[in-house]
């Protein structure tokens, strides 16, 4: 489990290819100073078991079903990327409850260089699977950041990025055409299940029956 909350942005200093999928090295001091094998952490909100922690780099290996889902199959060496360390009893909930399980990615439609606070506002494209869950100013993981839905239609998210999160995370290092990896809320997922057992929802169209 994690919060959203990056805690520092790591340099993929290795990637390789193995039977199991692709094994990375990445650059973290701090990161790595705090981890141990067995360890959960996730990478570009990723959820990883951590093989190796040691010399300011941890390793770990995304599997098949990672790499299909999410964008980690395009991260190259000297490529950053978000990093959290699981929460424990004593994390501070400043995100919202982020599993770390990718739900699929979404395109970058714009990235506008001010909105009327002075934020950034980013545009998305959701997955039709991602779509269902959201709800305007509820939450979303975006590259393992715990972001705030300010804008939903038809399939597309407008969110607003201050400037302290463009500055600690890989966030504004996205352009238009790129994808992100995108994780719904864990709660709404819920919600909406219940309501398809109890028929409220027709499952297969995901809207209220008559």
């Amino acid at each position: 489990m994690f919060t959203g909350i990056v805690t520092d942005v790591g340099v993929v200093r290795e990637r390789r290819e193995v039977p199991e999928g692709v094994t990375f090295v990445v650059e973290a001091p701090r990161t790595a100073a705090r981890l141990a094998p067995g360890d959960s952490v996730a990478i570009d909100g990723a959820c990883h078991t951590v093989e190796a922690a040691c010399d300011g780099a941890l390793r770990v290996t995304s599997v098949p079903v990672t790499l299909a889902r999410t964008t980690l199959g395009e991260r190259h060496e000297g490529d950053r990327v978000n990093l959290e360390c699981a929460a424990t009893a004593e994390t501070a909930l400043g995100g919202h409850f982020v599993q770390g399980h990718v739900d699929g990615t979404a395109r970058v439609v714009a990235f506008d260089p001010a909105g009327p606070d002075g934020d950034r506002r980013l545009v998305l494209d959701l997955p039709p699977e991602v779509d269902a869950y959201v709800v305007p100013r509820g939450s979303i993981a975006v590259d393992g950041i715990s972001l705030t839905v300010a804008g939903h239609e038809d399939g597309r998210i407008e969110i607003a990025i201050v400037p302290f999160t463009l500055e600690h995370t890989t966030i504004g290092e996205r352009r238009p055409g790129d994808r992100v990896n995108v994780e719904a809320d864990v709660m709404g997922k819920y919600v909406l299940r219940y309501l398809e057992r109890i028929g409220v929802v027709d499952a297969g169209k995901r809207r209220p029956n008559p």
